[in-house]
């Protein structure tokens, strides 16, 4: 089949790669001048394969408005992006914080998680790309031992979905992570994921386009997704900015972005821009740096650490497409990164960045089959899409090529909101 994929991020240049070695000639259209661009450039090279947590849980309504009134607060609400549709996503959000709603929506996310690890191993194993890879795991650090005695339901569902981890103590987590012996009185002990990994998305992303274009996958650049025409409930064309183009199937990958395209179909897909900020710090002293992720359960700051430089990805505002850099945001993840790897890294001269991540009201992407023949979707991934990618679109890949799934697609698809 002729086949175009929408959009050049991870999740998009991952579907074309599935895609094209299950033969199928393929073309990406991206509006940059190059693939992962946008909100796959900086976001916190977690590969959380096990540290994967819907945002509606029990409990969060009141803990969002405690957290606004903090001065580091992990989650913020700009006045100015209230309007009906924020309003409205942000119910949808609450009506998910249920304990039931909870424990379904962990074990889909874990199922595609854990899925996209055994994915990611296999192809690393079949090409050498480069992407400041590590396999050492993420620890989950506790400042409160309240908080840290409160994590039973999680622990539920990590044995239910078979997730590897651990309860560590204090001394266990500074064997994991040296560097916190600078800090040891800061924190009481920690959840332990030793098959997570980290890595650069924007640098794999690049890697893996070139192994696309070997399997003879196309790229069009600087060229605009406009509109999709339809004609009996089926797709006929994506108009673009350099004209119409025509395949036997369309993939939507525009994050952020897909609604806008499915709404004049009456797909009513719920993906909120949820705008998040990301440092990135050349190393100074490695003896001080992590060795892999430690999230700062607190402050819901993740530190990566890459071969040379250390990724700090944190605070999730609410502020529709706004991705001006406001210096302020910079404050959490400044504070977490010298707070518990003081001089670690060059702070002054850190890159900060901000993106959009594609969140759905459940937390879970949209992924599979649309209402529209010939149309499919792998999006509203979150703060996911770079943990997810791989299983996401190998997923997809096989549901185009109508082949048996290696994992349940139970309550994947755009579906489960019509």
């Amino acid at each position: 089949m002729k086949i175009l994929v929408l959009g050049g991020g991870v999740l998009g240049v991952s579907s074309a790669w599935y895609l094209a070695k299950s033969g199928h000639e393929v073309t990406v259209i991206e509006r940059q001048t190059g693939v992962a661009d946008e909100t796959s450039y900086g976001n916190a090279g977690m590969l959380s394969y096990g540290y994967t947590n819907p945002w509606a849980a029990p409990g969060v309504p009141f803990k969002a408005m405690k957290w606004m009134m903090q001065d580091l607060a992990p989650i913020l609400v700009s006045s100015s992006a209230m309007n009906g549709h924020t309003a409205g996503w942000m119910m949808k959000m609450l009506h998910e914080c249920t304990g039931e709603a909870y424990r379904t929506n962990k074990n889909r996310m874990l199922r595609i998680s854990e899925y996209s690890r055994v994915c990611m191993d296999r192809l690393t194993a079949e090409t050498a790309l480069d992407f400041d890879h590590r396999n050492q795991g993420t620890i989950e650090l506790f400042r409160d031992q309240e908080k840290m005695d409160s994590i039973g339901a999680d622990l539920e569902s990590l044995r239910e979905c078979g997730v590897e981890h651990a309860v560590i103590d204090h001394d266990t987590c500074i064997k994991h992570e040296p560097a916190l012996a600078n800090v040891s009185e800061k924190f009481v002990g920690g959840l332990l994921f030793p098959k997570d990994a980290t890595g650069d998305c924007h640098k794999f992303t690049i890697g893996l386009a070139e192994e696309c274009k070997k399997l003879g996958v196309k790229f069009e650049f600087n060229t605009k997704v406009m509109a999709l025409e339809s004609e009996d409930d089926e797709i006929q064309s994506v108009i673009t900015s350099r004209g119409k183009r025509r395949a036997d199937a369309y993939v939507l990958c525009l994050g952020s972005y897909s609604p806008m395209l499915v709404r004049p179909l009456g797909i009513k897909l719920p993906i909120y821009p949820m705008k998040g900020y990301s440092l990135t710090l050349p190393i100074i002293d490695a003896d001080k740096a992590p060795q892999s992720t430690v999230m700062d359960e607190a402050f819901k700051v993740a530190v990566t650490r890459f071969d040379d430089r250390i990724r700090v990805g944190g605070t999730a505002e609410i502020a529709s497409f706004d991705l001006s850099l406001k210096p302020e945001r910079r404050k959490p993840t400044e504070f977490v990164v010298n707070d518990l790897f003081p001089g670690a890294g060059d702070i002054e001269n850190a890159e900060f960045w901000c993106g959009l991540r594609p969140m759905t009201p459940d937390s879970v992407p949209v992924i599979g089959k649309s209402p529209i023949k010939k149309l499919y979707m792998n999006t509203g991934h979150g703060t996911l899409g770079w943990t997810m990618s791989q299983g996401s679109a190998k997923l997809l890949a096989d549901i185009i090529n109508e082949q048996e799934t290696e994992v349940s697609t139970e309550g994947l698809s755009v579906d489960r909101y019509i």
